[in-house]
């Protein structure tokens, strides 16, 4: 992977600052309290540069930074590895790339998931999104089409078994993560009962 332009870092530190002062004022005041204009004020950027990097309010709690770290890490991994395997293994390796503010807001945006109504539906979209992703990563892994049927599957039983495993999970990041592993290694065990 090659290291991102002076341009591409300036655009991503204040895609950051903009989702990490959304999240602490989300967190202060309420996420239907917050205004796009008090998030902007806060990252010290003007309303129309918050909607250059996001859409909406809504999508600085979607927006997961580590989306294209994950992809890279997983394309990463050896050709000899399923999808499975592969993927287990980023979760791993990713996890522990997470510095402490990272991980403060995945914590935040997954209390907000669990908390904020408004959100559920662009949730489920999202979630639909990340079968996407993980199908076309699938099927470069295995030299299918992301369409395929299996692999279409594979990727929407990955996302049910990580939505079951994180209910259980609690505030707990890094235990969300094991919980997490333990409910892949029951998918790639066939879910024996």
């Amino acid at each position: 992977m090659t290291e991102p332009g002076l341009r591409e870092r300036k655009k991503a530190r204040t895609r950051a600052a903009i989702q990490e002062q959304a999240m602490r004022l989300f967190r202060e005041q309420g996420y239907a309290e917050t205004t796009v204009d008090q998030i902007a004020a806060a990252a010290e950027v003007s309303p129309a540069t918050f909607f250059r990097y996001f859409p909406s309010k809504e999508d600085t709690v979607l927006y997961d930074a580590m989306d294209l770290v994950m992809m890279e890490v997983f394309r990463a991994q050896p050709p000899e590895l399923t999808p499975m395997q592969a993927l287990r293994n980023t979760m791993k390796i990713g996890l522990g790339q997470l510095t402490e503010e990272q991980l403060e807001i995945e914590r935040e945006r997954m209390r907000l998931f669990d908390s904020t109504p408004e959100l559920r539906p662009r949730v489920m979209e999202n979630y639909y999104n990340t079968i996407d992703m993980l199908s076309g990563l699938a099927a470069e892994r295995t030299g299918r089409e992301p369409g395929d049927l299996a692999v279409r599957v594979w990727a929407g039983a990955v996302v049910g078994v990580v939505m079951a495993a994180y209910v259980h999970t609690g505030e707990k990041l890094e235990e969300a993560f094991g919980h997490i592993d333990q409910a892949l290694a029951l998918l790639e065990a066939g879910l024996p009962l």
